[in-house]
């Protein structure tokens, strides 16, 4: 048996390096958990010194987010879900890493996923983030064909790069071969900081909510998030606790949402979600799937209890203590969980600092951004022994 050798790489020097960016990363979703994932450690790379691009489309916040941090930002034109323009986009993205020449590119959820690794097959270092598998959100009818792609896809994968154990078990599961690394995802426990009693009587103030039972959802309003099979609780919840009012926040192809029945607010879209936290009793993530999803994250950072569906990196990252997980579509334990919360404050309070405990020792940022680093560092080192070996 021949025992390869690493071939010495001083792989931080290489993402350094002046004249070309050392990493490219490339995302479609610019709004929500993936663009807020992806500000979040672009931002800390420069900080650290690296040399930083993201490509991606346009619309949405995520250009405005990246270029107030100092980033540089490529546009990329792409349409959320694969069709005629695949093409047009596998090209586009050809050029742009062939023009940014990085050492390194982290493709971000499915759609960059799929074109980046088209683009690329294999001739940069590559590393993929699900952030959710793509298998979740086809239909059925479907789940046999991204699972073949994400199989044939590894071949031009160096790394898998998940933000639980969980979504890396799914990719096992699927019998997508390769290496992987679990790095958990992390928030900013200062700008998210435990809120008291005072800084929800001030945040209700400035949202103009009245005071009593308030539960809030943060999320795109989508099928995946799950706002329908909470406003089917809510009729529920409405008929135990009838001064009660639910918040949606957020925005997507189904912020048209209406509710059904009263003591329902829609936000919409917002900048920052902060201010939401710190004015609920109990946050809710009522979502079908979920990588690990930075909402409830967000909501024990600032210390609120939360209520979410027992699924994917979810389960991981609320501990025992900190709320309730109830099963996916459940309406009567998704209405007795909020129940529970809106109707025993002092309870949900100290699940709150149950849950602000837990991101403070398990998710904080800066754990999250030296993970990705020993992440590119494995990737890097990985490819150069490869090379090595075969020359």
């Amino acid at each position: 048996m021949t025992t390869l050798k690493a071939t010495p790489v001083n792989w931080r020097s290489r993402l350094r390096t002046s004249g070309t960016p050392g990493v490219l990363h490339i995302t479609e979703p610019t709004d929500g958990g993936v663009a807020r994932y992806v500000t979040d450690v672009a931002a800390g790379q420069l900080q650290a010194g690296w040399r930083v691009v993201v490509a991606c489309p346009a619309p949405g916040r995520l250009s405005g987010d990246l270029s107030a941090a100092g980033v540089e930002v490529l546009p990329w034109r792409a349409a959320r879900q694969p069709g005629t323009t695949l093409g047009a986009e596998v090209r586009d993205l050809a050029a742009l890493v062939e023009s940014v020449d990085p050492a390194l590119v982290h493709l971000h959820s499915s759609k960059a996923g799929l074109a980046g690794r088209l683009a690329i097959r294999g001739r940069r270092v590559t590393v993929f983030q699900p952030h959710a598998w793509s298998v979740n959100a086809v239909p059925s009818m479907l789940h046999g064909t991204a699972a073949a792609w994400e199989r044939l896809a590894a071949r031009w994968t160096d790394l898998v790069l998940c933000g639980s154990q969980d979504e890396c078990n799914v990719g096992h599961s699927l019998g997508v071969h390769g290496r992987y690394a679990v790095v958990l995802n992390g928030v900013d426990i200062d700008r998210f900081y435990p809120a008291n009693t005072v800084d929800r009587e001030e945040a209700r103030l400035r949202l103009g909510i009245d005071n009593g039972p308030l539960a809030v959802c943060v999320g795109r309003v989508c099928r995946q998030k799950g706002q329908d099979l909470l406003l089917h609780a809510w009729r529920r919840i409405m008929s135990m606790v009838s001064d009660a009012t639910l918040v949606l926040v957020g925005g997507g192809s189904g912020a048209h949402i209406t509710a059904p029945v009263g003591g329902v607010v829609v936000a919409g879209p917002v900048e920052d979600p902060s201010d939401w936290y710190a004015a609920a009793d109990v946050v809710v993530c009522p979502s079908r799937w979920e990588g690990m999803a930075l909402v409830p994250l967000e909501a024990m950072a600032r210390a609120r209890s939360v209520v979410a569906s027992d699924v994917g990196g979810t389960r991981e990252a609320l501990p025992a203590g900190a709320g309730a997980l109830v099963a996916s579509g459940d309406a009567a334990a998704l209405a007795a969980g909020i129940v529970d919360r809106l109707a025993d404050q002092p309870r949900a309070d100290r699940e709150g600092q149950v849950g602000r405990a837990h991101v403070v020792r398990h998710h904080p940022l800066p754990r999250t951004l030296a993970g990705v680093d020993a992440a590119y560092r494995a990737a890097l080192i990985t490819r150069r022994t490869v090379q090595g070996a075969v020359a």
